[in-house]
């Protein structure tokens, strides 16, 4: 058994993140310059899994999680999106966004919940995969984070 390496996104890297996320059809045109929240998981040389987190602010978008078809339903995803939320933490974000069209059960035992569309807030709103890329049949979820203002 390959040992599953999670590290952070190189600019180098885009290519390779991009294949992948065509493949599970997710969005690619918007991802941010220099990749600097999206973590890679690679088992040796092969990439198996990326997600990201874009930063607004206080609060972030969770969003370009894949694994590839073969690695699936091993937990890839899990300790990608575990990771990230603990970077978020310690970035001391008060919450993360992700849309979905398809996953919102798997989320919600990060203890993401489905919110109003009309309470993102707006720079989450202005957000490419928010505006016009995700239809609007997809599923807006928040978590919260431990840094809330009162």
């Amino acid at each position: 058994m390959m040992t599953l390496q999670i590290d952070n996104a190189t600019p180098e890297e885009k290519e390779l993140l991009v294949s992948l996320l065509n493949k599970a059809d997710l969005l690619t045109e918007d991802l941010p310059e220099g990749l600097s929240n999206f973590l890679l998981a690679k088992e040796g040389d092969e990439l198996v899994g990326v997600a990201g987190l874009e930063l607004f602010g206080s609060v972030g978008l969770l969003r370009s999680v894949a694994v590839s078809p073969a690695h699936q339903g091993q937990g890839i995803a899990g300790q990608m999106v575990e990771h990230l939320l603990a970077n978020a933490d310690k970035q001391k974000l008060q919450a993360i966004y992700l849309i979905t069209t398809t996953a919102d059960r798997y989320f919600d035992r990060y203890g993401f919940t489905a919110v109003d569309r009309q309470q993102v807030p707006e720079a989450i709103q202005q957000t490419r995969q928010f505006s016009g890329l995700c239809p609007s049949s997809a599923v807006v979820m928040k978590r919260n984070l431990k840094h809330q203002t009162a």
